[in-house]
């Protein structure tokens, strides 16, 4: 539950009760008084998710019931065929990926893993890549090059796996040439930020063409809680952390650090999942479309020049 969100849903358990009663009873009629509590329910989130603060739109974009790199796997790809190992050490689930079919068109896929419960979470470590699942994105990379298929990525992951084996393994270093791998590619190269982009896990598979943000997923180059730690001595200070580090979509525009915004259902992607995950699909679609038109070349000094340029332009 978002504390934010307790009068909703205490008002949205009280119209399953009287849908409840209804339903066993056919001679109460009150419909209309539900009608009435479910616009009550729509005000509510209109107004609230109308003036998130930076901190909310974190706690959103962790909620556990947003859809997960797997869920829009399922939603908007077809043929799906995941490839695994990176040919050096081994498996990370954390960071899955394969090939697939969007709206007919052939394209290699990649993402971070959460989980939707605890086993699923252990499994995918949280969504936190070790040095291998960078390693395997750079392999995946490589072979749509090959094969000439576009790049499409799902960001969601508080950030790298800062566990001590992974920093023998070479964390620093497989970020590094995943980073070089995205902006030299010869083949159109998408990213959407679907939850949380954490640090230098999340821009690893995230220097593409575009990168889009789901308008209440959040892009920083810490969590707030690392953050607050490090300047405050305790992750007491998280809200106020969130908004120092300008991390929300609309400060990421207004940065020029990433191309647009997915407008998400009312409510936020948990409470309308396909329909958050149709609108990633259109935006992908029409993107693919448009980089499609564009030369190899071409492709990649434009992706140099739009990273190059960050923060030029603000400081001029």
């Amino acid at each position: 539950m978002l504390d934010f969100e307790k009068p909703i849903l205490e008002l949205e358990h009280k119209i399953a009760e009287l849908q409840k009663v209804s339903a066993d009873d056919d001679s109460m009629d009150i419909a209309e008084e539900i009608n009435r509590m479910q616009a009550k329910v729509s005000r509510l989130l209109q107004q609230t998710y109308s003036k998130l603060t930076p901190s909310q739109k974190v706690k959103v974009a962790r909620h556990q019931e947003r859809p997960h790199f797997l869920d829009y796997i399922k939603a908007m790809v077809d043929d799906f065929t995941p490839l695994a190992g990176d040919r050096v050490y081994g498996e990370d689930e954390a960071l899955i990926g394969g090939l697939g079919r969007i709206d007919g068109q052939p394209v290699m896929i990649m993402g971070h893993e959460k989980g939707h419960d605890t086993t699923e979470r252990l499994k995918h470590n949280f969504g936190m890549a070790r040095p291998e699942g960078y390693r395997k994105a750079q392999r995946l990379m490589e072979m749509a090059e090959k094969f000439n298929l576009p790049v499409i990525s799902l960001i969601d992951t508080a950030g790298a796996y800062p566990g001590l084996g992974a920093e023998e393994r070479g964390q620093s270093e497989a970020i590094a040439r995943s980073i070089e791998k995205c902006l030299s590619i010869k083949v159109p190269f998408i990213s959407i930020i679907i939850g949380e982009g954490g640090s230098g896990g999340a821009i690893a598979i995230a220097s593409a063409d575009r990168v889009f943000m789901l308008e209440h997923s959040v892009y920083s180059v810490i969590s707030p809680e690392g953050c607050a730690s490090i300047l405050w001595r305790s992750a007491d200070y998280a809200k106020d952390a969130s908004a120092a580090l300008k991390m929300t979509a609309e400060d990421m525009v207004d940065l020029g650090l990433v191309d647009d915004i997915i407008k998400e259902p009312l409510g936020g992607a948990h409470r309308n999942p396909d329909k958050a995950m149709s609108r990633a699909k259109s935006k992908i679609i029409e993107t693919l479309k448009e980089l499609s038109n564009i030369e190899q070349d071409k492709l990649i000094t434009l992706r140099h020049k739009k990273f190059l340029d960050m923060g030029r332009k603000k400081a001029a």
